[in-house]
């Protein structure tokens, strides 16, 4: 008997290592992760139960500031909680130094806090969401044709004085460029004049994956409505903070920064 008992301690090993995710994407601060495993398996990451698809497909994410390793806990049905140690490569971040902002967009005055604690409370709620359904699987393309003026996570200098670093990624083109939503979802914001952001919409993609599109010229689409990739949400501006027509497009996964640029190939010519 005692011959048999390691392959048999073999064997029963097993199911536990078929039970582990499978994980593809960028483990990288900024990056998306798409994962599956068996439906019905409970799994936890960032402090938070994810969300998992009927046919067991889930996402998370890494902000710019992640750690270098996290852990993410599994659970099948009627089987043991496990864990899994994820590897997260850090990143360097540029400096940008931008001039020529009105002070008040910088250091705003007393009279607007209110009006600025209000806007970011419903931008903050948009981040909240977790609807069920995976738009987002439709795939990523870019939003806008342009010049890439900004990057993800490089520290901002505004006027000389240190702010906090740039979450999205700047694209620069002419007033009025059309404006498309990056991957399918329902709006969730449309706003026409935010003190910060000017005409801002904001995109429901899914599991907790947000999009927001700002400094718009104009905002073409409602709160509520659904839009697929490629339908024109708007057109480029300079509203809000900004010192050229841009769009500053950012990605979340719940409170975690994503990099939109870690999605997309080559912009098209």
């Amino acid at each position: 008997m005692r011959r048999w008992l390691p392959i048999l301690l073999i064997i029963w090993s097993l199911p536990a290592f078929a039970e582990a995710p499978i994980l593809t994407g960028d483990f990288v601060q900024g990056g998306l992760v798409h994962g599956h495993v068996a439906p019905g398996t409970k799994v936890e990451f960032d402090g938070r139960a994810v969300r998992i698809g009927p046919d067991g497909a889930f996402i998370i994410g890494f902000g710019r500031d992640f750690p270098r390793s996290a852990q993410l806990y599994w659970q099948a049905p009627k089987g043991k909680r496990q864990s899994q140690t994820l590897k997260i490569k850090a990143r360097k971040y540029k400096v940008q130094r931008i001039d020529g902002l009105p002070p008040k967009m910088v250091t705003p005055p007393k009279k607007v806090l209110a009006r600025i604690r209000r806007e970011n409370k419903g931008i903050a709620a948009v981040r909240r969401l977790d609807s069920p359904t995976p738009w987002f699987d439709s795939g990523f393309a870019w939003p806008l044709k342009g010049r890439i003026s900004g990057v993800y996570g490089s520290q901002r200098v505004l006027n000389g004085k240190p702010r906090r670093p740039h979450y999205g990624l700047d694209i620069a083109a002419k007033t009025g460029s059309p404006v498309h939503a990056s991957t399918d979802g329902k709006v969730a914001l449309a706003e026409g004049d935010l003190y910060y952001t000017g005409g801002t919409v904001m995109l429901d993609h899914g599991h907790g994956l947000t999009s927001v599109y700002s400094h718009l010229h104009s905002v073409t689409v409602k709160a509520g409505q659904f839009v697929r990739r490629g339908q024109q949400i708007g057109t480029l501006g300079t509203t809000g903070r900004a010192t050229g027509p841009h769009l500053d497009w950012r990605l979340n996964w719940f409170r975690q920064r994503l990099d939109p640029a870690l999605l997309l190939g080559p912009m098209p010519k």
